[in-house]
């Protein structure tokens, strides 16, 4: 069976996936590519559509993973940025989140990953969501493996530190009841996608 193939733009995402497949003892390759994003509010239709153009691009099993970003209460514009949190520019310039949000005492927000595999003939899509606040200022260290710079803002529900403060191990055990749309993907890989055997739970 040929390799899957992870598609991204962003080398952050590749290293974390990359680490949680060699765990599981599944060979990933990697592509560098931004693919375009449809302008829609829809983290599931995004997903779904670029990994279509993925696999056009490659004609190989390949899989995406995109992240929104939701704020409860955004001034005027509550769940804001949502899918655009790439294309509004909030996760590249949180000094000017923060400046936005600084008088909004809710400030409950979170993560929803949307991770979608397509063979060329079918697609699955796997989800992961982890809630929290943002912080009044940018906190903890440039990493490799961050995927967004809202690391340096997001304080995980049930924890003191934002992602970026945090060591590995605090990251992968943090007491927030988050879930992982990576780790869903790679469980259901391992039970229903090997050796040819017919899948389930299309989309």
């Amino acid at each position: 069976m040929e390799n899957l193939t992870y598609i991204t733009g962003n080398y952050g995402k590749y290293i974390s996936v990359k680490e949680k497949f060699e765990k599981a003892g599944i060979e990933i390759d990697y592509f560098k590519c931004d693919l375009v994003e449809p302008n829609v509010n829809d983290i599931k239709f995004i997903s779904k559509e670029k990994a279509r153009q993925a696999y056009d691009m490659l004609g190989t099993p390949v899989f995406v993973a995109d992240s929104g970003f939701y704020i409860e209460d955004y001034p005027n514009n509550p769940g804001y940025p949502g899918a655009f949190v790439k294309r509004s520019g909030v996760a590249s310039n949180v000094e000017e989140l923060l400046e936005t949000m600084k008088n909004v005492k809710n400030r409950n927000c979170y993560f929803l990953d949307c991770l979608t595999f397509f063979d060329g003939n079918d697609y699955f899509q796997f989800f992961g969501v982890s809630k929290g606040s943002l912080s009044y200022e940018i906190k903890g260290e440039q990493i490799k493996r961050a995927k967004s710079n809202l690391w340096f803002v997001f304080i995980p529900n049930n924890c003191h530190k934002t992602l970026a403060e945090m060591t590995d191990e605090e990251r992968n055990n943090r007491p927030d009841n988050h879930t992982n749309a990576t780790d869903e993907f790679i469980e259901w890989y391992k039970l229903n996608y090997k050796d040819n055997k017919k899948l389930v739970k299309k989309i």
